[in-house]
């Protein structure tokens, strides 16, 4: 009997003292939770109005929401009584192995990120990136897939993506195209000039602003290299290229200029 009376007197004063932290701890927890959802919508609402990619936003949401919920498990571990200490070498432990394991993927993850967040690139741009020049295709979390202009699919990691300088020809929305043709030394290069730039001016595809330009580049050994400079939008570049090409070949050929190999070999009027 005493023993009896003993066991429920222990039950009572634990009852008594840790009924009212138990009592806490769940309001903590139901007030906790609220606070948390409150907090997501607000944050939530200041990546939209602030313009924040899309793809990012459930990503952020939940690491902020997976470490709002964890600092509230700690309080609330800490309400009653629990010694947090071991609980906190545990996790960092474990995120110290988890972190060495996944390394490489977890740099990834963090340059997708800056990439969805600072949009170097976006999908549907011509870039160049690690040596790859083409049109990006998908910009996940981890890597980003371009379509090289030969119609090869390449899988870049994203830390490797950022990691060298980014050509993006689609940023500034228009594109110069760098040509060059040899000029005998006995040719006129006002003539010439005129000719081309003419002919680059009723290109289709050509802008005229900026306008096309043509300058003397430099002197080889038996001719003139003229550099041809016409814009164009980026989405007509492989067009207008090779368009100027056959245009000022026919002009020329029209007006019987002499052209010449950059060896010095020299051709006739050249032919259609």
């Amino acid at each position: 009997m005493d023993e009896k009376i003993d066991y429920l007197s222990k039950i009572t004063d634990l009852a008594v003292e840790y009924a009212p932290k138990i009592a806490l701890a769940g309001v903590m927890l139901v007030v906790g939770f609220w606070l948390i959802k409150k907090i997501q919508i607000v944050i939530t609402n200041m990546m939209t109005n602030s313009g924040l990619d899309e793809n990012i936003q459930p990503f952020l949401k939940s690491i902020l929401g997976a470490m709002m919920k964890i600092m509230l498990l700690f309080s609330v571990v800490g309400v009653l009584g629990v010694e947090t200490s071991s609980f906190v070498a545990v996790l960092a432990a474990a995120g110290f192995a988890v972190g060495m394991a996944l390394q490489g993927s977890l740099g990834n993850f963090a340059a997708g990120v800056m990439i969805l967040i600072f949009k170097p690139y976006k999908v549907g741009d011509h870039v160049e990136l690690q040596g790859e020049e083409g049109y990006v295709r998908e910009v996940e979390i981890i890597n980003t897939v371009i379509e090289t202009l030969d119609g090869v699919t390449v899988i870049i990691p994203n830390s490797k993506a950022i990691e060298e300088n980014i050509r993006n020809y689609t940023k500034i929305g228009s594109r110069r195209i760098n040509l060059n043709i040899y000029m005998p030394y006995e040719e006129s290069f006002p003539k010439v000039k005129q000719i081309i730039e003419s002919t680059m001016k009723n290109t289709p595809g050509v802008l005229s602003s900026p306008a096309p330009e043509v300058g003397i580049e430099s002197y080889d050994t038996h001719s003139v290299v003229l550099a041809m400079w016409p814009y164009c939008q980026t989405d007509d570049y492989w067009e207008v290229y090779f368009a100027v090409n056959q245009n000022v070949k026919k002009a020329l050929n029209d007006h019987g200029i002499r052209v010449a190999y950059s060896e010095g070999v020299e051709l006739g009027p050249i032919g259609d």
